[in-house]
């Protein structure tokens, strides 16, 4: 009985925490664990309250990134294994984020259907300005019944850099 307890009460944190970024999402904020704690703590988080399975590797020398930065990466992989679960009947997923040489590089990808296409709907599409609105590039690859990867590169300012305009590797 006490485990029944102790599952429903995490079942229960977890749809408040969803409930949450929700309604951050709705008002144009960032959901509250990235905003209060960071990239990799909400990568933690999205990973633990995905539909799919999910392998994370995070390989980050610093805690915080500029704002508009953390939001792109969070959203891309949140809307990346929204997309794995929903559209691509995926088993698992794997999301890595690294920071390499001033870049951010996020990879998402899943064991899916695959055949996404950013022209075919707004969510790719829109992931692709988001990224490209912070300086950063989007990559889809998804070859028909061989998974999809989504990659970004993103410029890894800190909150105190300078904005600078670069063009990735």
């Amino acid at each position: 009985m006490d485990d029944l307890r102790a599952l429903l009460s995490r079942l229960a944190t977890e749809l408040t925490d969803a409930l949450n970024d929700l309604r951050a999402l709705s008002r144009g904020l960032p959901p509250a664990v990235l905003a209060q704690d960071g990239l990799s703590p909400a990568l933690r988080s999205l990973a633990r309250r995905s539909a799919v399975p999910v392998d994370l590797k995070i390989e980050l020398d610093t805690e915080r990134f500029e704002e508009p930065v953390e939001v792109a990466v969070y959203y891309v992989a949140s809307e990346a294994l929204t997309n794995a679960a929903k559209h691509a009947y995926a088993s698992r997923a794997e999301v890595s984020v690294k920071h390499r040489d001033g870049w951010l590089e996020l990879t998402v990808s899943d064991d899916g259907r695959g055949g996404a296409n950013a022209s075919h709907g707004s969510g790719l599409a829109g992931l692709a300005e988001r990224v490209e609105a912070v300086g950063g590039t989007l990559q889809i690859e998804s070859a028909p019944d061989a998974g999809t990867a989504i990659r970004a590169q993103l410029p890894a300012r800190r909150p105190s850099d300078a904005r600078l305009t670069t063009t990735p590797p």
